[in-house]
């Protein structure tokens, strides 16, 4: 070998040399990148799945509340309903009463209002059916009326009128008072869950 084959041999040595310090320098380089790569990606990927995850939590928080409530406002309107077919029956029952029963329930009520006086007003159809002794039975339950010949617009029961007062013993007026005193306990017992 002579001196140049052997210079070009050495400096091909050493260029392989340094192709392989350069691989093998790139080669962990490389490693390191991906390494920081993959690293960053699965910190990235949890804060992600972290996200969806908190995501998921809400609209499952949310869908049972909606669920909740719109059982609540189905349930509290079948309740209405219920009380509303109740006090139809209700009303449609003490007016469907035949006169004797019709006008003893008159006198009970009347007798809720011991020790007023004044004038009863009863609807056309009461007024032709009303017993000839209606206002000394008021009196025995301590109402002091007299009955008026004018006819009120109202459904079955009475109005005492006295002076500029008026007590409304309508039954139509007495189940709509009930009813709310009803309605009240329902949507507190309700609600409170």
């Amino acid at each position: 070998m002579n001196g140049s084959d052997l210079i070009l041999s050495r400096i091909k040595s050493d260029c392989d040399a340094s192709v392989r310090a350069i691989e093998e320098q790139a080669r962990s380089e490389s490693d390191r990148i991906i390494a920081e790569a993959q690293l960053k990606a699965d910190k990235e990927a949890a804060a992600v799945a972290e996200k969806a995850a908190a995501k998921r939590r809400q609209i499952q928080t949310s869908s049972q509340s909606r669920a909740q409530l719109e059982t609540r406002n189905a349930l509290l309107k079948r309740r209405r309903m219920e009380i509303d077919k109740t006090v139809a029956a209700l009303e449609s029952y003490l007016l469907g009463l035949d006169d004797c029963e019709y006008f003893e329930a008159l006198y009970r009520l009347a007798a809720q209002l011991k020790g007023k006086s004044g004038v009863v007003f009863l609807n056309q159809k009461d007024l032709g059916r009303k017993p000839e002794n209606f206002e000394k039975r008021l009196a025995a339950a301590g109402l002091d009326a007299t009955v008026s010949d004018i006819p009120a617009k109202i459904s079955g029961g009475f109005i005492l009128k006295s002076g500029d007062v008026e007590e409304n013993m309508e039954f139509s007026a007495i189940i709509s008072s009930k009813r709310d005193e009803i309605e009240d306990l329902i949507n507190k017992d309700l609600f409170a869950q």
